[in-house]
């Protein structure tokens, strides 16, 4: 019998052991690849140079529940995705050559939630739990103290500026983080009419859609929420069982429309790519009821992405030459994915929401728009275990747990992925866990996995991008937005404009003479 289990275990070890030199490359065995590797990057921290000029253009990209363990699991399985073993990827926003940490929490909430968050990063003051584009002093659902305590986003201060706007995202436009550009408002939940209360509606407060429309003209607005703007009678377009959702009988997309020069509205991907970006100055794109698919489940003919809507958007806006404000959010998407258990789905919208920002990079400059990567909130998401290198991001351990059962390396600290009966779990196989409706195993059961309560990343590359550092709190985000673009309340900033023909690059000879002490160090 022992020479039985001493088989098992040489034959575990030979697997373990081929595994691991499959995902290893040779050059990593020796100290002169890590060496070399590093001295590059301190050769490349070492030029890094503040670009102090404005910035002409400012983009928001918001991971909605993007915490840092769901950036390292992207990263790898975007590797993975790629053929590689993924540890060694990077992620175009880990490229940005300035960090810092948010603090996250509400002012009457530790574990914040989209709405309050959003009302931070994007209006600059934190807020409570629930409510957006208001301070403080609003509690959640009192309308009536909404009045008076209105806070004005960058979107809005950059419109007010002369620039142009946009906002593109894979939830529904009138969601929390989304909202909090145009919108006022106790509680996220009123989407539409029919969704406020009694009080809400004696007091004169109005719907999210309403606000869309009324509050500021954003020149470009793509994402899903097709019901909250038309009338209860009108049959969606896509889905004859679905109408709208407004009481009032308004079709705020014809309102939208009104008035509006080169102005136009579709709801599905044909439509959309006929549309002509040099003839239009204001797009409306709403391709779904509520919220948009998940990337996994998308369907390329009826919906577009991420990254081409916001292809579009910058197409649009980028014909202003006073500039423009973007917002972008996909991790709407996978906070979804996260808060129903569902890492495959939260880690395929990341893949996508970094696609879209390395496609980003490409339509814009370095020196005169000002890149920053945030997210509102984390999630009770851990990424970890016991695993070879190359491990898929949605296997399992190599090791088994005290039961003898084998358990993802990827799972949640609660919610609907709890398994335990009798006191036991079922067993697992990657197999299983890597289908795309696969929920991880969770300790606690809850109906939604929570949000987490840690510090979140934020990535900056640009104009002023430097200013980004430290451990900031998340209001501070939109302070350095509007001051990089001389917005109120840094209007007078007395920034040097945008100049394109100063390059923040080191010199040719200056990389030269780099190449140069490489070679030498290495000898």
């Amino acid at each position: 019998m022992a020479s039985k289990y001493k088989l098992i275990f040489t034959g575990l070890l030979i697997f373990i052991s081929v595994q691991w030199t499959s995902a290893v490359s040779e050059e990593e065995l020796h100290a002169s690849y890590w060496n070399n590797k590093a001295k590059q990057a301190l050769l490349s921290a070492l030029n890094v140079q503040p670009n102090l000029h404005q910035a002409k253009n400012l983009i928001l990209f918001l991971g909605d529940g993007m915490g840092v363990p769901t950036v390292t699991a992207a990263r790898i399985l975007k590797g993975q995705m790629a053929g590689k073993s993924g540890e060694e990827t990077s992620l175009v926003m880990d490229t940005f050559p300035h960090l810092a940490l948010s603090k996250t929490y509400n002012v009457d909430q530790q574990m914040p939630d989209s709405a309050g968050t959003a009302t931070a990063y994007l209006c600059g003051v934190k807020a409570n739990y629930g409510t957006l584009g208001v301070t403080a002093a609003t509690p959640r659902y009192n309308c009536s103290a909404t009045f008076g305590n209105e806070v004005m986003s960058v979107l809005h201060r950059a419109k007010l500026a002369g620039k142009s706007v946009g906002i593109v995202t894979t939830t529904r436009v009138q969601h929390a983080s989304p909202a909090a550009n145009y919108a006022h408002t106790a509680n996220r939940g009123w989407y539409a009419d029919s969704d406020l209360t009694t009080e809400a509606v004696q007091n004169g407060c109005r719907d999210i859609a309403y606000q869309l429309v009324h509050n500021t003209e954003i020149n470009v607005i793509l994402g899903g929420g097709r019901q909250y703007m038309f009338p209860r009678d009108m049959q969606d377009p896509e889905y004859p069982t679905y109408k709208g959702d407004r009481n009032d009988g308004q079709n705020l997309v014809a309102e939208w429309l009104k008035n509006k020069k080169n102005a136009k509205y579709v709801w599905n991907k044909a439509d959309f790519d006929a549309v002509d970006p040099k003839t239009t100055d204001f797009l409306m794109g709403l391709f779904e009821p509520k919220d948009c698919r998940y990337e996994l489940e998308r369907d390329p003919s009826m919906d577009p992405s991420l990254t081409q809507m916001m292809e579009k958007a910058i197409q649009i806006l980028s014909k202003n030459p006073k500039g423009f404000f973007l917002f972008v959010e996909d991790n709407g998407r996978i906070d979804h994915g996260h808060h129903g258990g569902r890492a495959k789905r939260a880690l395929y919208e990341a893949v996508e929401f970094d696609r879209a920002i390395g496609r980003a990079a490409e339509l814009t400059s370095e020196l005169d728009t000002l890149s920053v990567v945030t997210a509102d909130h984390s999630h009770v998401f851990a990424f970890g275990g016991y695993s070879a290198r190359g491990n898929p991001v949605l296997g399992v351990s190599r090791s088994l747990a005290e039961d003898k059962k084998h358990f993802t390396t990827t799972v949640y600290g609660n919610g609907p992925g709890y398994q335990i009966v009798n006191g036991t779990r079922p067993d697992m196989n990657a197999t299983v866990s890597s289908g795309n409706e696969y929920r991880q195993q969770a300790p606690v059961p809850l109906d939604s996995e929570t949000h987490g309560i840690e510090d979140v990343a934020i990535f900056a590359k640009g104009p002023m991008s430097h200013l980004i550092h430290g451990v900031q709190e998340q209001n501070y985000i939109a302070h350095v937005l509007a001051y990089a673009a001389c917005l109120d309340p840094y209007d007078d900033c007395k920034v040097p404009p945008p100049n394109h023909a100063g390059s923040i690059y080191p010199s040719l000879l200056l990389l030269l003479m780099g190449l140069l002490l490489l070679s030498l160090c290495s000898v």
